[in-house]
């Protein structure tokens, strides 16, 4: 099987299962997914983002050395929506390199505080942010400040994530 082929043969859960189902554990396989998500082919791009996230959720050891390169990714111009959302959905799930804190804490607030960003990527920023909270209490007044402002004028799923994160900070 080509992992590019059926990136591009179709977009849907059912295919992208396949696709995590197909790399498995084996490294090498995920290491061309990733190679294929690192690459400026923006359809191929935009579809790896997917299952490369679904990927490293099941299996966290297989991106820890790509780690680097995706979260520089995440600085291109231009990005799809899908890449960003499944790239910050997959940071919720895994152990972040010490080196790669505050480059994912600056491109989560900076989605965060984006008012043109979509929720998804603002809500799946909201969590990183609260994870890294832990070990960096002093940003727990800036991620606060951001949400409350935004609170009014968002969506259900977003108040409800919000919600999550001001009872942990009071508690």
């Amino acid at each position: 099987m080509n992992i590019r082929e059926m990136l591009l043969a179709e977009h849907s859960r059912k295919q992208c299962d396949k696709i995590v189902r197909y790399i498995g554990t084996d490294r090498l396989r995920f290491g061309e997914l990733v190679q294929l998500f690192l690459q400026d082919e923006y359809r191929v791009v935009q579809r790896a983002a997917w299952p490369l996230s679904r990927c490293a959720e099941r299996y966290p050891a297989l991106v820890q050395k790509y780690l680097p390169r995706i979260v520089r990714k995440l600085q291109q111009p231009g990005l799809h929506d899908g890449v960003k959302r499944n790239t910050v959905r997959m940071l919720q799930h895994i152990d972040i390199p010490l080196p790669l804190h505050g480059m994912v804490m600056n491109t989560c607030f900076d989605y965060l505080a984006d008012p043109k960003e979509a929720v998804a990527i603002k809500a799946f920023s909201m969590t990183v942010l609260q994870k890294l909270a832990a070990q960096y209490p002093d940003i727990m007044p800036e991620l606060k400040a951001l949400v409350e402002d935004q609170l009014p004028h968002q969506t259900p799923a977003f108040k409800s994530r919000a919600k999550k994160l001001m009872q942990q900070s009071e508690g």
